[in-house]
């Protein structure tokens, strides 16, 4: 077996698979594989399963997230993705994980309790002030998967709430919840648009095959 870091911290390639460095040992969170080496234990990041290792794949430029890195999630779900950041992030990080739905909040809520720097909030990633007593200092970066048509104003309105000054953003812009009936490659075009005015813009990849009709974007805030 071949373990080689990849060019982001704490993401590794074992065995032609994107992995990361499981935090808690012995315990996979959905279905993917456990590899141990040299008394190290792996996760496989599934890209069929989280949009970031999707973007990794798909050659983004820019990965914010290192030990100890502040994030808030906006659209937690049942916690894949926000599992792998947990690993990368570590315990000096947290992860402020955000999620309107009670059905998968309640595996996120699980998966805290063995993982202690993530921070689950049951709650409306439009409504800033229904958070803003949990997420109580400024955050290194923010992601955000949710599926509204508003997706771009959410992240606008949660930057500027809740964002460092220097902060980096990061956004899988879903066409088909914008609008399932124009070309997704012209939704992508609006988005863009309305994020430069607010944000400089890194790079951006487009998911498929991983995800299809998603573009992910990553940002700084100017």
């Amino acid at each position: 077996m071949q373990v080689k870091p990849f060019k982001f911290k704490g993401v590794y390639r074992v065995n032609n698979k994107i992995a990361t460095i499981n935090l808690t040992p012995g315990r996979n969170v959905y279905g993917e594989q456990l590899i141990k080496i040299n008394n190290t234990e792996y996760r496989e990041w599934i890209p069929f399963r989280s949009k970031l290792c999707a973007a990794i794949l798909k050659k983004i430029k820019f990965f914010p997230f290192q030990k100890g890195t502040k994030v808030l999630y906006l659209g937690a779900g049942s916690g894949t993705t926000i599992s792998h950041i947990s690993d990368i992030i570590g315990k000096e990080g947290i992860i402020y994980a955000v999620e309107i739905s009670e059905r998968p909040l309640r595996d996120l809520v699980s998966l805290a309790e063995i993982r202690q720097n993530i921070v689950p909030i049951l709650a409306d990633a439009r409504l800033v002030e229904t958070y803003e007593n949990i997420v109580v200092e400024r955050v290194d970066t923010i992601y955000e998967d949710v599926a509204d048509p508003d997706q771009i104003k959410i992240l606008i309105r949660n930057a500027k709430k809740f964002l460092k000054t220097d902060g980096f953003l990061e956004i899988a812009i879903k066409s088909q919840s914008i609008n399932a009936i124009r070309p997704p490659k012209e939704i992508y075009k609006e988005c863009l648009e309305e994020l430069e005015k607010n944000f400089e813009i890194l790079d951006k990849v487009e998911l498929d095959p991983y995800q299809k009709d998603h573009l992910f974007v990553v940002l700084r805030a100017k």
